[in-house]
């Protein structure tokens, strides 16, 4: 499957080779990182994002200057309990503003770390207090939505997990971040965030991935094993589509949100957007010393390359038989949908390189990046169309009474992929061209392709303005983006 604007991203010095450079490695646990003091609790955390190197390269490589929490890239794995309260003080090490996004999770407005909209920026050496009660388990994440691009771009993620009251029946559960990276041979990153083609085309597409932040090239398994494998897209722009050679995964769940009936990608092929998660059941069904590619072949021909391997140690099996059936992951609790009388809204996406902003707006005709959470008409090169015209910086787009079922139909009028986001909000994603899905999810980021039209509905349970956005960042800093409002 091929981008458009992959030939453009060739003009990178780091992508003059032949192929691709991957770095890839896995985490085989994922530790907790509580706060140390005594005062802050049993389900508090410290987090401060802070200037650091990585090394991203492998070991004895050159070292890559980052921003990071915790020193770590990606930050610190965030372990929670569903229903139980969290609450992380956030210190800002940086020389310019931040804050946290707790993404996909269902809290409070005020919590949600959208700077000018929830809450001012967090000012350098300045702290903030987040505190939510998740009330869904599964896997989620964290960045920042100030200056994101840049931010994000130069390491800023890390993961949330959500543990279930009542563990699922898995021998291991493995959490894999993806992220890539722009990076010259001497692993300094590549400047350039923010640039008017890239938000025009495809978005920052980097040249190395890495897999929690390490290159080793193997992930060792013991056969026999039933492995829970968490999958986080923290890349700024990069779409995947992960093979696992020799093995059949099975889907679990979808941006923390377990499925009703546990399904096998289509083809074989499991497709992940920026922002996405995606839990998978991998059973490692190989022999000892086995060992088998899992590669992503989302843009096709040369650009396909090896993610890692799976690599089986010489354990014996640690079960001689596996069940023939999936565990089952309990539902969390969504409200559940009326849609006798939904309220209906239509927002059409226009602009973007080889298009424009119909209907209103302008395309951007210089090299200027609009703020984020300040987006305005003369800055913009993508729109959200709504009921009333173009969106507006930080203006809603329209008003769900609190109480309802919202109907969604949104457009992809542009020649470019993009995965929409909405905060505060898992939504039932209903159909696509019109066509009724066979087997209707839960997401809190579905991606439309060019020229594709997806309806989606949720229950207005949670009152605020939402932020309503593409995760292409780039995408979302010059206009991609809108709020909504339940009142």
């Amino acid at each position: 499957m091929s981008v458009p604007a992959l030939p453009f991203l060739m003009r990178r010095t780091a992508l003059r080779g032949a192929g691709l450079s991957v770095a890839a490695a896995l985490w085989s646990a994922t530790p907790r990182t509580r706060a140390s003091a005594a005062s802050a609790g049993a389900s508090a955390y410290s987090l401060e994002p802070a200037p650091g190197t990585a090394a991203l390269l492998g070991t004895g490589q050159p070292h890559t200057s980052v921003w990071a929490y915790n020193t770590r890239v990606p930050g610190p794995v965030l372990r929670l309990r569903q229903s139980e309260p969290f609450r992380s003080i956030v210190r800002n090490g940086l020389a310019e503003g931040t804050t946290v996004h707790w993404h996909g999770i269902r809290l409070p407005n005020a919590m949600d770390g959208v700077p000018f909209l929830t809450q001012k920026p967090i000012a350098p050496n300045g702290t903030f207090t987040y505190a939510f009660t998740p009330p869904d388990a599964g896997t989620f994440w964290y960045h920042p939505h100030e200056h994101t691009a840049a931010e994000m771009g130069r390491g800023m993620a890390g993961a949330l997990i959500v543990e279930e009251i009542e563990p699922p029946a898995f021998d291991r559960d493995l959490l894999w971040v993806l992220q890539d990276w722009e990076l010259e041979p001497n692993g300094s990153l590549l400047p350039g965030f923010d640039t008017f083609m890239q938000a025009a085309m495809a978005g920052r597409i980097g040249n190395v991935v890495t897999i929690n932040g390490s290159r080793r090239t193997d992930v060792p398994l013991r056969a026999g094993e039933r492995i829970r494998l968490r999958l986080v897209n923290a890349c700024l722009a990069r779409f995947m589509a992960l093979r696992f050679a020799g093995h059949r995964v099975v889907v679990m769940a979808l941006d923390g949100q377990p499925v009703t009936q546990p399904f096998a990608p289509a083809g074989g092929r499991v497709l992940i957007a920026p922002a996405q998660r995606v839990d998978l059941l991998l059973d490692t069904v190989g022999d000892p010393g086995s060992r088998y590619q899992v590669t992503d072949d989302f843009y096709g021909g040369r650009l396909t390359y090896r993610l890692t391997e799976l690599a089986y140690t010489n354990q014996p099996r640690l079960h001689p038989r596996l069940p023939a059936q999936p565990p089952i992951l309990k539902p969390n609790p969504v409200p559940i949908l009326d849609l006798r009388a939904p309220v209906r809204h239509r927002l059409t996406i226009v602009g973007g390189m080889m298009g424009g902003m119909g209907g209103g707006g302008s395309m951007m005709g210089g090299m200027g990046i609009m703020a984020d959470g300040k987006p305005t008409s003369t800055s913009a090169i993508w729109g959200i169309r709504g009921p009333h015209g173009m969106n507006d910086g930080m203006e809603p787009i329209f008003t769900i009474p609190v109480g309802r079922t919202a109907l969604i139909t949104l457009e992809n009028q542009t020649r470019w992929w993009h995965p929409m986001h909405l905060h505060g909000y898992s939504f039932t994603v209903l159909s696509r061209n019109g066509v009724a899905a066979r087997y209707p999810h839960l997401r809190d980021t579905v991606v439309l392709r060019p020229n594709e039209t997806v309806t989606f509905a949720f229950a207005a349970d949670n009152p605020g303005n939402w932020m309503f956005h593409c995760h292409v960042i780039e995408h979302q800093a010059t206009g991609l983006m809108t709020v909504i409002r339940v009142a």
